[in-house]
């Protein structure tokens, strides 16, 4: 499918083999409409081959006929998914040309804007359409934070279950989308070197490298704040295992006096006056009773108990 913006005023045309002050947008592109496109416009080939490389990352590169860059982003990033989408952006000195396999989030916001007073040629139209893929970034970077926050919670609170397998699966999204961002802002970097743009132009290509920049930064602080978050869990549970060994041994050690007693006290010795007394049986439980309270309200005083 292949529709077309005129730059300007943003009214929509048919495609007729123009390339002068246009917005092409091509999505899922067929081997006819290839052709078309590359009869108007003098692509570079080595730029069509990344364009319909769905594996490829974020690049970019700046060709005699064109600039070109390719931006992978998040395609619900509200979720926090692992579903990404593609855009390549090819920017002439007067048109420009968008490639993807169905559509991305950045080119749905900015066609409409296509016409107004900061969206009208083809650099405000590459720099919009990237700044709305880092918006994706950030909108992702919410969402995880929003999930190490419950993480957080839960260890916390519920100390009988374990965030371990969460906290991995976590990190492993959090360095997909820190790798996603570092890509974009290498790319988006690479272009504003060595595009030929005005100063205008450049200050827009910077803004957008530093929000991916700071969108990998928040990313980096994720990541960091779950290991603190894996290495808190393994403190608390060290702490309710001491806890839990403190208990046992103050238990232990009220019963080792009155197990001692009660050894004594069932030795075979044929002249024991303990055993020969009517009262006998009362003193050993009157022992075993004050030994162990006078033990326990002492662990206790002591917080050890």
């Amino acid at each position: 499918m292949i529709r077309v913006k005129q730059l300007g005023n943003g009214e929509d045309r048919p495609w007729q083999g123009q390339g002068t002050g246009v917005w092409v947008d091509a999505q899922a592109l067929t081997t006819e409409e290839l052709a078309s496109l590359q009869g108007t416009f003098n692509l570079n080939p080595l730029a069509v081959e990344d364009a319909l490389e769905q594996g490829h990352w974020s690049r970019a590169e700046v060709y005699p006929e064109h600039s070109f860059i390719t931006v992978r982003s998040f395609a619900r990033p509200e979720q926090a998914d692992e579903f990404t989408e593609r855009l390549s952006v090819f920017t002439f000195p007067d048109a420009v040309l968008t490639v993807s396999s169905g559509g991305t989030r950045a080119l749905n916001a900015v066609w409409p804007l296509t016409g107004r007073d900061s969206v009208n040629n083809p650099q405000e139209v590459t720099y919009e359409l990237l700044d709305h893929a880092a918006d994706t970034f950030f909108a992702a970077a919410d969402a995880l934070e929003e999930q190490a926050d419950d993480l957080e919670e839960r260890v916390f609170q519920n100390h009988r279950q374990n965030p371990v397998p969460d906290v991995f699966e976590l990190k492993h999204r959090i360095g997909q989308a820190r790798r996603l961002a570092t890509d974009a802002r290498e790319a988006t970097a690479l272009l504003g070197r060595h595009a030929n743009c005005t100063p205008a132009d450049l200050v827009r290509y910077r803004d957008v490298q530093d929000s991916f920049t700071r969108a990998a930064g928040r990313l980096d602080g994720l990541r960091d704040l779950l290991t603190s978050l894996l290495d808190l869990h393994l403190n608390l549970q060290s702490q309710r295992m001491n806890e839990v060994m403190r208990t046992l041994t103050a238990v232990s050690v009220i019963f080792l006096p009155l197990t001692f007693l009660a050894g004594v006290w069932g030795m075979n010795f044929e002249f024991m006056p303990e055993l020969k007394s009517p009262y006998g049986y009362a003193l050993a439980w009157t022992s075993f009773l004050l030994i162990g309270a006078l033990l326990a309200a002492y662990f206790k005083r002591r917080g050890w108990w």
